[in-house]
C-alpha cells in the first residue's frame, strides 16, 4: 500500500470547491467560450461579401440570410453568454449552431485543417452543454433574476 493511501482527504482543504472559486470559474469559462463567437460574428460583419461567398461555396441556399442568422447567433449569443442572460437557452442554441456549422462547413475530414475545425466545434458544443447543464453561476444576470 502506498504511503499516501492512508492520508485522509478530509484533512486537505478543498479550495476548488469554494463558492467564490466556482463563481469566478463559471464567469471566466463563459467569457472564453464567447470569445470565438464574438470574434467570428464581428469578422463576418467586417467582410459580408466574403462570408456570403463562403456560405455559397458550401452549397447552402440563401447565403445572405445565412449571414444574418450567423451574425445574430454569434454576436448576440456571445454577448448574452458573457453577461449570463438566459444562459441555458443561449448555450443550447450556440451548441446546436456549433454542431450545425461543423457538419456544414468542416465535413471534409480527410483534410487535416477541416478535421481540426470539425472537432473544435464539437468540443465547443461540449463546453456549451456543460453551461446548459449547470447554468451561468453567481456572476450573471440570470443569478440576479432568481
Amino acid at each position: 500500500m502506498s504511503q499516501y493511501a492512508s492520508v485522509s482527504q478530509s484533512h486537505i482543504p478543498d479550495q476548488i470547491d469554494s463558492s467564490a472559486s466556482l463563481a469566478v470559474a463559471s464567469l471566466v469559462g463563459r467569457v472564453l467560450l464567447s470569445a470565438i463567437y464574438l470574434l467570428s460574428g464581428l469578422s463576418k460583419l467586417a467582410a459580408p461579401a466574403a462570408t456570403i461567398g463562403y456560405i455559397s461555396s458550401a452549397g447552402l441556399p440563401f447565403a445572405p440570410l445565412g449571414l444574418a442568422i450567423a451574425v445574430a447567433v454569434e454576436v448576440l449569443g456571445g454577448a448574452a453568454l458573457i453577461v449570463g442572460y438566459r444562459t441555458r437557452f443561449v448555450a443550447a442554441v450556440l451548441a446546436i449552431f456549433a454542431v450545425a456549422t461543423a457538419l456544414a462547413f468542416h465535413n471534409h475530414l480527410a483534410d487535416q485543417d477541416q478535421f481540426i475545425h470539425f472537432f473544435k466545434n464539437i468540443a465547443m458544443a461540449g463546453g456549451l452543454l456543460q453551461v446548459f447543464a449547470f447554468g451561468a453561476g453567481r456572476f450573471s444576470l440570470d443569478a440576479r433574476r432568481t
